[in-house]
């Protein structure tokens, strides 16, 4: 059984199921997130879904460069879990599966390419209290201990 988080889906809205992967990237008592000011304001685990032609792992490290410019290295596999939420940006009501993976954050490589995003340096605290989501909470929360 997957852990959910988040509202229960609704009965009268057929759900697609979209695969995920999201990084935690500390360094130090900080961690490494991403604002997205668009379609609506949230601050999140860096990551998105899992392209067709890739493996998880390949798009933890696209979507974390992406959102953040940022190269990462040694993920680990944290856990899963779901939420049911409208994707405003895709005009779609989905079921996401997110992976959660622990990584170390190596460097800048580029500028953040994907629009309305930038990257954000948080103290550990701060980032559970004002993250958009449960489940992106939850893992932190795990770290901390």
């Amino acid at each position: 059984m997957i852990r959910r988080f988040g509202t229960p889906p609704r009965r009268a809205k057929d759900y697609r199921r979209r695969a995920g992967v999201y990084a935690i990237l500390m360094r130090g008592e900080r961690v490494l997130l991403t604002v997205q000011s668009a379609p609506v304001v949230e601050l999140q685990l860096p990551g998105g879904g899992i392209d067709a032609h890739e493996s998880p792992l390949q798009a933890l490290h696209r979507e974390v460069l992406e959102e953040t410019g940022w190269g990462i290295a040694a993920p680990r596999r944290l856990g899963v879990f779901r939420r049911f939420t409208y994707m405003p940006e895709y005009a779609l009501w989905a079921e996401k599966l997110c992976t959660v993976f622990l990584a170390r954050p190596t460097r800048v490589l580029a500028p953040v390419r994907e629009p309305h995003h930038r990257a954000c340096w948080l103290v550990l605290d701060e980032a559970i209290e004002r993250l958009g989501n449960d489940g992106d909470r939850h893992f932190l929360r795990r770290l901390r201990g």
